[in-house]
């Protein structure tokens, strides 16, 4: 059985590769005009939905893991980016059944909200206390660390960086519409 700490360094790891491949994706996204990634490109677009559902459904279940199976309380910042990960997979889950891809726009708004949720949130945690003020009204305190691994994940980097991917991953789904939507035109 996983212990906390494992499962704690395991998530960093898990955001330490999704860092990496937001970096890739955001690479891929300024080049995408070369014709040698065009495989790649058309991969990530046709598939971006089917990843952001993945994403968004697994970065919500393990909120979940950690409060109702751990019981670690969520302090009002968390309940704030819940509120801009949780939609999202019905939205991904919607486009995908209607075969909708203007869904990107939506999720890149909601997901910019809540990277900047995120990233307050995470300053808070690491920041000297009393630097930045903290909205807890109730019994947790937002500049509560529950995982600090690799002296700079926290749980509101982690939602950070599945927002910061949903954004990159979002534009390859946009132009995807919007290739079909001039070639429709055309």
């Amino acid at each position: 059985m996983l212990t906390l700490e494992t499962t704690n360094y395991l998530l960093a790891l898990g955001a330490i590769t999704m860092q990496a491949a937001t970096v890739a994706l955001l690479v891929l996204y300024v080049l995408r005009r070369q014709p040698a990634l065009a495989n790649i490109t058309g991969f990530v677009s046709r598939w971006g939905l089917w990843i952001a559902l993945l994403v968004s459904v697994i970065g919500s279940m393990l909120t979940l893991f950690y409060s109702e199976v751990l019981g670690l309380p969520p302090c009002p910042l968390c309940w704030w980016q819940r509120a801009f990960l949780y939609p999202q997979i019905i939205f991904f889950a919607l486009a995908l059944w209607k075969k909708d891809c203007a869904v990107a726009n939506y999720s890149i708004v909601m997901s910019i909200i809540g990277l900047g949720v995120a990233l307050y949130h995470h300053a808070l945690q690491v920041l000297p206390s009393g630097t930045l003020p903290c909205p807890a009204e109730g019994a947790v305190s937002c500049a509560q660390r529950f995982v600090f691994e690799f002296d700079y994940i926290t749980f509101p980097l982690m939602a950070a960086t599945i927002f910061a991917f949903l954004i990159v991953l979002m534009f390859f789904v946009r132009r995807d519409v919007s290739q079909n939507y001039t070639a429709d035109v055309s």
